[in-house]
C-alpha cells in the first residue's frame, strides 16, 4: 500500500472524529489506527511520520500518528 494512500486513510478516520471534541477525536484515531490497522500499515505511516514530519496529514490524524508512534517505541524498547 502507497504511503499516499495511508495519509488518505488516516485523513478520513480523522475525518469521522472530526466532530467530536479534539481530544476525544485524537483519541479516537488512535484508538482505530492501533485496533484495526495491520502492523505493517502502521510501521509505514510511523516511517512516513519520522521522514516528513507527516506532511499530508490532518493536525487530528498527525496527533494520532504521532501518539501511535510514541507507543509503539516505548512498547519495543520495553519488548
Amino acid at each position: 500500500m502507497t504511503t499516499q494512500r495511508l495519509v488518505h486513510m488516516a485523513n478520513q478516520v480523522a475525518g469521522f472524529f472530526s466532530s467530536y471534541s479534539e481530544g476525544e477525536a485524537i483519541d479516537g484515531t488512535f484508538t482505530h489506527l492501533r485496533s484495526f490497522w495491520d502492523p505493517r500499515m502502521r510501521r509505514e505511516i510511523e516511517a512516513h511520520l519520522a521522514k516528513t514530519g507527516g506532511a499530508g496529514l490532518t493536525p487530528i490524524a498527525l496527533a494520532a500518528v504521532k501518539r501511535l508512534a510514541e507507543k509503539d517505541t516505548a512498547a519495543q524498547k520495553s519488548a
